[in-house]
């Protein structure tokens, strides 16, 4: 074990834990989207975990860091603010704001982030992207609705990683981007899983209950 300050307060950690894992795991919250806690490579794309390192020159993605003996963390300074703040505001750009109607609402990453930073749900300063269409359907089973989708890949990396390989994937480039299926042909394979809907922070992806391709209740009582 060893000790590390974090705003001010002085932590007793596991030696090699990853930052953020580390201040989550003693109720400092960190804005983020894309971490999985326990995976080997930060995918450190929603640029939202920011933190002040004393000895660094600027702020660094809390998820790329491993904690050390001696280690001073501020997660709370106007530098590190103004960044998340950026970067939720260009999230929210390719966002569709529609919270009442998305199952994610008041369990949403997004909404926790953009209440901790006090930022309006409603872009600002930016123009509003979105993407057609606004439902892709290309999975038996599975819903994507790319403008709500953070592009955080927390889905297709738990995919792979509960698969052995990825049945999914991103397409399309730049505000093009989206979740593609590829590897998921038969529905029966994903309704035992379904682990990327679990993973999903903003309600991107959703199960379609249709007749012939599964029982409502099958789905709804899916041991978790």
């Amino acid at each position: 074990m060893i000790k590390m300050v974090v705003d001010d307060r002085e932590l007793e950690v596991e030696e090699g834990t990853v930052l953020l894992d580390a201040c989550l795991d003693h109720g400092v919250h960190i804005p983020n989207l894309c971490h999985l806690k326990g995976t080997e490579e930060p995918h450190a794309s929603c640029r939202l975990c920011f933190v002040e390192i004393e000895g660094m020159e600027k702020p660094v993605p809390s998820c790329t860091v491993k904690v050390r003996e001696g280690m001073r963390v501020k997660t709370d300074t106007p530098g590190v603010r103004s960044l998340q703040v950026s970067a939720l505001r260009f999230l929210l750009s390719v966002h569709d704001v529609d919270c009442a109607h998305c199952p994610a609402n008041k369990k949403c990453a997004l909404q926790d982030t953009a209440k901790l930073l006090r930022v309006g749900l409603k872009a600002k300063g930016l123009g509003t992207y979105l993407k057609e269409p606004p439902i892709v359907r290309d999975h038996p089973l599975i819903d994507h609705y790319p403008n709500r989708c953070v592009l955080c890949a927390r889905c297709v990396r738990t995919c792979t990683t509960r698969n052995g390989r990825p049945l999914m994937t991103f397409a399309g480039r730049g505000f093009r981007t989206v979740i593609s299926f590829y590897g998921a042909k038969e529905s029966s394979s994903c309704l035992d899983c379904l682990a990327c809907i679990e993973v999903c922070p903003v309600g991107a992806l959703t199960l379609r209950i249709c007749n012939g391709s599964a029982k409502k209740q099958d789905l709804l009582l899916r041991p978790k």
